[in-house]
């Protein structure tokens, strides 16, 4: 993999993002299509585009809050207003010219970015970064009422892949992970971002794949 000229910042997506829950939230929104009560919708919502940090995250379904993992489908008109839309999570000068800026921008946005270090199968820290998207105010709402298409329950299938890993079998892991694939960021966000234009957001859209 290439790295990029921003410290190997990497987008890339399958089609759909993966979020951790409680059952009390990801039930009753699986069997509505849609996020319900007890979902909140003023807090906070991360995107994560990356299937393998989410497991990361939810420590493959089994942290205390994240025991469901939803695949959710959302619009790529969505998404992209939402990187638009956000601030990244730190002060870069590059990018913003003085703190107070910086500030007054992350406060007034509808969402955040943040670059983490990605995860390979087993989890460990890899030396590139994979894009989180925070959500907040108008933009959690747009992602409940308008860009989720449609919220399936894959913690059936982590379960698997986290047994068959631990019985060593990797390669039938690897063939049950989602395939992700470069994506094509426009070069207005991707400056905004400070990532590199057509970047991998790497494998998709802190937590949704927890809240």
């Amino acid at each position: 993999m290439a790295p990029s000229p921003h410290g190997r910042r990497q987008m890339r997506m399958p089609p759909q993002v993966h979020f951790g829950y409680s059952p009390q939230v990801a039930l009753p929104a699986v069997a509505a299509g849609r996020f319900v009560a007890p979902f909140k919708r003023d807090r906070m919502t991360w995107i994560k585009p990356s299937f393998l940090w989410m497991m990361y995250r939810c420590g493959w379904a089994t942290k205390p809050g994240q025991e469901r993992v939803l695949s959710i489908d959302i619009t790529r008109d969505g998404f992209e207003w939402a990187l638009a839309g956000a601030c990244l999570s730190h002060y870069d000068r590059e990018l913003h010219g003085d703190k107070a800026t910086w500030s007054r921008q992350l406060k007034t946005s509808p969402g955040r970015v943040q670059w983490d270090p990605e995860r390979p199968r087993h989890l460990t820290a890899l030396p590139y970064r994979s894009l989180q998207v925070g959500l907040t105010r108008e933009a959690v709402d747009r992602y409940v009422d308008d860009w989720v298409v449609a919220i399936t329950d894959i913690t059936p299938m982590v379960h698997q892949v986290r047994n068959l890993l631990h019985g060593g079998d990797e390669q039938a892991a690897v063939a049950q992970l989602p395939v992700e694939h470069v994506y094509p960021l426009p070069d207005q966000i991707a400056a905004a971002l400070n990532a590199s234009p057509g970047v991998t957001i790497s494998k998709v859209p802190e937590q949704q794949h927890g809240q």
